[in-house]
């Protein structure tokens, strides 16, 4: 979007629209931009959401799997968790060969990995990245 197109939807005239988001990348509140792209069009129509349970929580387990993890280009994102699952990963591959080579390749050769379960996604209900208004 321009800053004019973004500065008529606030309200706002073009100068003062673009020093509140200059302001705003400086502060650290806005942290990139991105695009939407399609997953099925770029090649990667499978996506995975793994839940991975630890054998053991000791410092060397969890830093070896968190920096493994962060290292393999198919994990978009891996969040800790609370409760029963210590890791919520979403895993995009091009197929179920590339999934299960992934698993078997990728997470297996780890190390400490207690459990993992995978759902698949079969649809799309809702995907958004506007937080709600406070």
């Amino acid at each position: 979007m321009t800053n004019q197109d973004l500065a008529e939807r606030v309200n706002l005239s073009p100068s003062p629209c673009l020093r509140r988001l200059r302001n705003l990348e400086s502060s650290g509140a806005i942290v990139g931009f991105s695009a939407d792209v399609d997953p099925a069009v770029y090649g990667l129509p499978i996506t995975a959401f793994v839940q991975v349970r630890l054998e053991r929580h000791n410092e060397e387990t969890v830093k070896q799997f968190e920096q493994q993890v962060g290292r393999m280009e198919e994990v978009l994102e891996c969040y800790m968790l609370t409760g029963g699952t210590d890791y919520f990963l979403k895993v995009m591959v091009s197929g179920l060969d590339a999934y299960e080579n992934f698993i078997r390749r990728r997470i297996h050769s780890i190390g400490g990995v207690g459990s993992i379960d995978t759902s698949f996604v079969y649809g799309v209900v809702k995907k958004t990245s506007v937080f709600p208004q406070l």
